[in-house]
């Protein structure tokens, strides 16, 4: 990196859901709670609901041991400074800034996250179809929003879900604050997602996700909800188009996995100051 620069950046979005990408391919940059927060804000920072550090898996501290050690490593952080483990949208802007930047092939790859390797395929149309991995249902519980009680199930999509399914009317929910949840369920926090079937396979969400608050998309979210809303149908298989403030994507649950296609965009680029850099 140029010393009279800072470091590089790429802003991106899938369904609206956007992201800080901070290329590090050797983890030389100090990526702190603080400096993550101040980069998220849309009043100090850049503005985003997380950042993306792309990594190799080998140069990452804390990566986990399963994944390969020259795989592009997805360093997810959410917009209070805290590692998630998955970020569905994000893998798709993720693998759409290694293609762009030359960093990988169009069609197929793979990418590391904590979650495990996730197979990404990119189409011509644009759109990113990430094999998501196997949704589990470890349990039920319930949450609260604007004075009513949903009933939900906790799903396990790399990270952990509460998807409640209903007929109420999303746009009068207030989530402007964190719904409540099961801590005992829940010990790490949780993305909670409301969740309305619209007919002929389609339904909508709204997401209130663990250390950012009401975000336009959850990738995994929309897994969960239609992990959800297929089991509130009485089946365990099947697709869903999902309805979310920030567009639309598409979800397919099999017996052993699961898969989420949408579009990833890729919408600004730069250096940080390095005065600013240094501050946080």
């Amino acid at each position: 990196m140029d010393s009279s620069q800072g470091p590089e950046f790429v802003k991106g979005h899938g369904t609206q859901n956007d992201f800080v990408i901070l290329p590090d391919p050797e983890g030389a940059l100090t990526l702190t709670d603080e400096r993550v927060r101040a980069l998220c804000d849309w009043h100090r920072g850049l503005g985003a609901d997380g950042v993306l550090r792309v990594i190799r898996t080998g140069a990452l501290e804390d990566a986990p041991a399963d994944v390969p050690a020259d795989l592009w490593f997805m360093d997810y952080r959410n917009g209070d400074g805290s590692i998630a483990e998955m970020c569905g949208n994000g893998v798709r802007v993720f693998a759409r800034y290694l293609v762009d930047a030359g960093l990988a092939a169009p069609g197929e790859l793979l990418v590391g996250t904590r979650a495990g390797v996730r197979a990404v395929r990119i189409h011509d149309d644009g759109r990113v179809t990430v094999d998501m991995g196997a949704a589990k249902i470890f349990g039920e519980s319930t949450t609260s929003a604007s004075g009513q009680t949903f009933a939900g199930v906790a799903v396990d999509v790399g990270n952990p879900h509460l998807a409640c399914v209903g007929t109420v009317e999303l746009g009068e929910l207030d989530l402007t604050t964190a719904p409540p949840h099961d801590h005992h369920l829940f010990p790490n926090g949780v993305n909670i997602e409301f969740v309305r079937p619209l007919g002929d396979d389609h339904v909508q969400m709204r997401v209130h996700e663990r250390g950012v608050g009401e975000t336009r998309s959850c990738g995994t979210g929309t897994v969960a909800a239609t992990v959800a809303a297929l089991r509130a149908s009485g089946a365990d298989t099947g697709r869903r188009v999902v309805h979310v403030p920030g567009g639309v994507v598409e979800v397919e649950i099999t017996a052993t996995s699961s898969t989420l296609t949408g579009p990833a965009v890729l919408v600004a680029r730069g250096h940080l100051d390095p005065t600013w850099w240094q501050q946080p």
